[in-house]
């Protein structure tokens, strides 16, 4: 068959470990033998990074900038054993963080749900897509520990003369401290966000914060997605029998837990970041997850695996046993990104392809072909290779093999 030509490159973050390895097979099986695609690589594993004192990093999201798609291998952000084992410079910050705050974009992020894969939490029974706010907060904090008594001050200095400067602790001794920071601009494009994706799904939108314990900083995302709400989205909204509401994050994940799923929750950066993790495992699997990263205007999407790089699995490869490690994130990091390509140039026959992609990885999981992880949730831990489950190269064969069935029908 003649391969799908694509319009317009997109632009490709490799990254660490087992997902590395996956990658290069995904690509090379299930992507470049059915695509004629300019792909602009950037190589974001640990290695490389620190050799460009992590400037590839921001070279690779300026990248996605100028093209308008990025899709993204899993990486490693390092703590104190990874600069250890690396010889790092020093512990490079989230090449993720760094991305999404060049970017300015909400991560969504939503289950990929497969019949025969048991839920952790029964009651959910349709997909619950979290919107990350991507911006600021802990992930762009300064912090730092601090030695002996002394004073903790912070202070903003206002370019027309206004100062504001507020003690914030007096040291009896050592400890840590943090500032952080957000701006209603990111906000702004947060709620935009998320009010489109709840009319795209046409699911009720809710929006979690702690504004009872930080007044002025939950209450300042508060404020600005009502709003917006009200100026912008509100006849919409009603006109589609949909509702958005706020709720205290407390409120919000013991209410969730009830709920059967199809709605938006639009969560703050760390809450999205845990929530994303807790909503992935009670659909069954950390590695049947979507993550896409867009921008407030629509024009721009990273896609990305929402899950590590499987250390454990890369150091049983690297003896040169077998492993089992699941590809499907991946995989749909590939077709989400190449899908929003698609809708950019108009180009369906590469959507079809990307839609045919994605059903044939969860047929041919629901045909009892799976990785260990899955077959552990279906099975329990007592499973055996050939019986329950098949290893890595094996399961992405056999998603090769249903590929060239599904195209060629």
């Amino acid at each position: 068959m003649s391969k799908i030509k694509v319009t317009n490159p997109v632009v490709e973050l490799d990254g660490d470990e087992m997902t590395r390895i996956i990658w290069q097979y995904i690509k090379d099986k299930l992507i470049l033998p059915y695509l004629d695609v300019d792909i602009k690589y950037y190589d974001l594993g640990i290695e490389h990074r620190d050799a460009t004192n992590d400037q590839v990093t921001v070279d690779s999201a300026n990248a996605i900038k100028q093209y308008g798609v990025g899709i993204k291998c899993a990486t490693i952000t390092p703590d104190e054993a990874r600069v250890k084992e690396f010889n790092l410079k020093q512990m490079w910050k989230s090449p993720n963080g760094t991305i999404r705050n060049i970017l300015d974009g909400t991560v969504f992020r939503e289950p990929i749900v497969i019949n025969n894969i048991p839920r952790l939490v029964p009651n959910w029974t349709a997909p619950i897509c979290i919107g990350r706010h991507a911006f600021g907060d802990q992930y762009r904090a300064t912090d730092f520990v601090v030695k002996g008594k002394g004073k903790l001050t912070i202070k903003f200095e206002g370019q027309n003369g206004q100062n504001i400067e507020h003690t914030i602790y007096d040291f009896k001794g050592d400890g840590v401290a943090l500032a952080m920071y957000n701006t209603d601009e990111s906000i702004i494009g947060f709620a935009r966000a998320c009010f489109n994706m709840a009319l795209q799904k046409k699911w009720p939108l809710y929006f979690s914060s702690k504004n009872t314990i930080l007044k002025k900083y939950d209450g300042r995302f508060k404020d600005i997605f009502e709003e917006i709400y009200n100026n912008e989205f509100k006849a919409e909204f009603e006109k589609n029998n949909l509702t958005y509401e706020h709720r205290l994050i407390d409120d919000m994940v013991a209410s969730a837990l009830k709920w059967h799923g199809n709605f938006v929750w639009a969560c703050k950066n760390y809450d999205g970041d845990v929530q994303s993790d807790t909503v992935a495992q009670g659909f069954g699997s950390l590695g049947l997850m979507t993550s896409v990263l867009i921008t407030p205007d629509g024009k721009t999407m990273e896609a990305e695996a929402a899950h590590g790089t499987v250390t454990r699995h890369y150091r049983e490869h690297q003896k040169g046993n077998p492993t089992s490690t699941n590809p499907i994130a991946s995989i749909f990091a590939w077709t989400r990104g190449l899908a929003f390509r698609g809708k950019l140039d108009n180009n369906q026959e590469l959507i079809d392809f990307c839609h045919a992609l994605e059903a044939v990885c969860i047929e041919t999981v629901e045909s009892g072909k799976m990785t260990k992880d899955l077959a552990v949730c279906v099975h329990g831990n007592k499973v055996s290779h050939g019986k329950d489950y098949l290893y890595t190269e094996e399961f992405l064969d056999a998603l090769d093999q249903n590929l060239k069935k599904k195209l060629n029908k």
